[in-house]
């Protein structure tokens, strides 16, 4: 891949992919990797599991995906023996939704046919799963918002957010997502996070609990929520 990986603390990493520019995190245990998304093909899912082997030593144990739009679960099935946690969404729908954002038919056919053989493990509220080395990740359900599904993952002081915070763009409500519902979702963040925090948007840079009440206000005014 072009970009490069960015520690965010020991053991703590993330990448903006090329071409939809969304994020994929890594948190290190002794016992493996979890991967905060996907990816959004089989490709990139090799090329991820492959860079990070380098750089940690340590294979991809744990998959939790904080929603189900192609550019963050389409590479789901290219991290094989993985536990996933969250939800897919159709393949065949995930596949049709790449192409129209550019991906080439045959590497969406590709993803939504690895998609299709994974069994993900459903997160109905919060969960919490030992990495090992003392190393614990959080991850809660605080949809709907964007989507009906939208799941964080919380290590330490740091808060992988999914599309529940973008920072590279106004956040993206499209046919699936709950804008009435968005605000309330990030006061939960707020809640989980607390003012200290740093948040992890899936697209763009990192930003502080005074950006997240920013965005949530300015999607409250555009749903003409409180």
């Amino acid at each position: 891949m072009e970009t490069s990986w960015e520690e965010l603390a020991p053991g703590v990493l993330r990448i903006r992919l090329p071409g939809w520019d969304e994020t994929v995190g890594a948190i290190a245990g002794a016992r493996g990797v979890l991967l905060v998304d996907a990816g959004p093909s089989p490709d990139a899912a090799g090329a991820i599991r492959a860079e990070l082997r380098g750089l940690l030593g340590l294979p991809v144990r744990w998959v939790v995906l904080t929603h189900p739009h192609f550019d963050h679960v389409l590479g789901a099935g290219g991290y094989p023996g993985a536990r996933v946690y969250g939800e897919l969404g159709d393949p065949a729908e995930l596949a049709a939704d790449a192409v129209r954002h550019g991906m080439p038919e045959a590497e969406a056919a590709q993803g939504a046919a690895a998609l299709a053989e994974v069994r993900t493990q459903p997160v109905e509220s919060r969960l919490s799963l030992y990495l090992g080395g003392g190393r614990t990740v959080s991850v809660a359900r605080l949809g709907p918002a964007h989507t009906p599904h939208d799941m964080v993952v919380k290590v330490d002081d740091i808060v992988f957010c999914g599309d529940l915070v973008e920072e590279s763009g106004e956040p993206q409500a499209g046919p699936d997502a709950d804008p009435a519902a968005w605000p309330a979702a990030l006061d939960r963040l707020l809640e989980l996070g607390g003012p200290r925090a740093r948040y992890v948007p899936g697209h763009g840079a990192v930003v502080d609990a005074a950006f997240v009440r920013a965005q949530r206000a300015f999607l409250a005014a555009r749903a003409g929520a409180q």
